[in-house]
């Protein structure tokens, strides 16, 4: 796979350190509307060309596009290089409206080219390593689950975090898709859901970098908690917060008739799956016994290469989690119930190479 990258900021430096390491997927061009960043991005890569974001999508050594742009423009990006023939791997979130991410995927059909979505952090070795103890029963049948992600905002250390704080960034879309990606992995796809939202305080002050003491103005919702229906029943609850300081609750938590499993932050590939079986003495850590080991981003990519249409960080699973996170939104504004019109596979398992006892 031949691929061009177009946005080289922050995220970037995580997909240069691991593609290298991927032996299907080879970059081979780089772009940025700062062609500054773009030049420090492909410094000391052999191979590696600095062009415009026009001229990657038009090359014809590039038959993928890696969009690493910041989300709203992610949509856009993808249907450029759909219509130029591309494959298109898209980081989280897969768009900002659901009705942009199901532009992209009926172009992609129409075009015959393979649509990724990040995160694909649920290949490592924690999301995993859980699920072969979900499938393996080890806690019984699930019946609900916890996810949890607090912290006091990302404008403390990101040196532009303008857009964490509009429609398409929040708690929610930005960090949303590690956890929902990580559930619908875990437990299947979601039939509906039900929201609330909170926006109590109408600005942020930068906290680092050449605009530190900046104030920015906020417009998107910053805690937000939803209840996720399953298809098969489970009920997920969610909790997104850029306004609370800490939390001492696991990540992920799936509780089942037999036992509770303590699943590690998705936001990472690897960190411990542990136990407490019913009727046990407390939480025991289970062996590794699935997923990529040492796996970094751009291993999605690598799933892309080798399997085709097949690849488990599918546009699907990025459109069906795109549109939870909206519904759950739509839900926390309106007050009602809202039923999930999309749906995908849930994704197949990294085989493990021994099973958890």
């Amino acid at each position: 796979m031949k691929l061009g990258m177009i946005g080289c900021g922050v995220i970037s430096r995580q997909y240069l350190a691991s593609l290298p390491s991927l032996p299907d997927v080879q970059l081979v061009a780089v772009a940025d509307l700062d062609r500054a960043r773009a030049e420090a991005a492909a410094d000391g890569l052999a191979g590696v060309r600095v062009l415009t974001v026009d001229e990657l999508i038009a090359d014809p050594e590039v038959d993928t596009v890696l969009n690493l742009t910041i989300p709203a423009a992610h949509a856009e990006v993808d249907l450029r290089a759909i219509a130029a023939g591309k494959n298109v791997y898209s980081e989280k979130p897969f768009a900002v409206t659901t009705e942009e991410g199901a532009q992209v995927l009926a172009a992609a059909a129409e075009a015959g080219v393979l649509v990724g979505s990040a995160p694909d952090t649920v290949l490592g070795t924690g999301t995993q390593t859980a699920r072969a103890a979900i499938d393996d029963g080890v806690i019984g049948s699930p019946i609900a689950a916890m996810a949890t992600m607090v912290c006091p905002g990302h404008e403390r250390w990101h040196p532009q975090p303008d857009f964490y704080y509009v429609p398409g960034g929040g708690p929610l879309l930005d960090m949303g898709p590690y956890y929902i990606h990580a559930l619908v992995t875990l437990l299947g796809p979601v039939s509906a859901v039900i929201g609330a939202g909170s926006r109590l305080r109408g600005e942020r002050t930068i906290g680092s970098g050449p605009r530190e003491g900046e104030t920015i103005p906020v417009s998107t919702d910053t805690h937000v908690t939803g209840v996720l229906v399953h298809d098969s029943g489970v009920l997920s609850t969610l909790v997104m917060s850029f306004d609370a300081v800490a939390t001492s609750a696991h990540p992920i938590e799936i509780h089942g008739t037999g036992g509770t499993l303590a699943v590690p932050d998705p936001n990472h590939f690897d960190g411990d799956v542990e136990v407490h079986r019913l009727g046990g003495e407390g939480w025991e850590t289970l062996p590794v016994t699935g997923g990529h080991p040492g796996g970094g981003r751009g291993i999605g990519l690598q799933d892309m290469a080798v399997r085709g249409a097949d690849l488990r960080a599918s546009g699907e699973l990025g459109q069906h989690v795109l549109e939870v996170m909206n519904s759950v939104l739509e839900s926390a504004h309106s007050g009602v119930r809202v039923e999930i019109a999309s749906t995908c596979e849930r994704p197949d398992a990294v085989e493990p190479a021994v099973r958890a006892g």
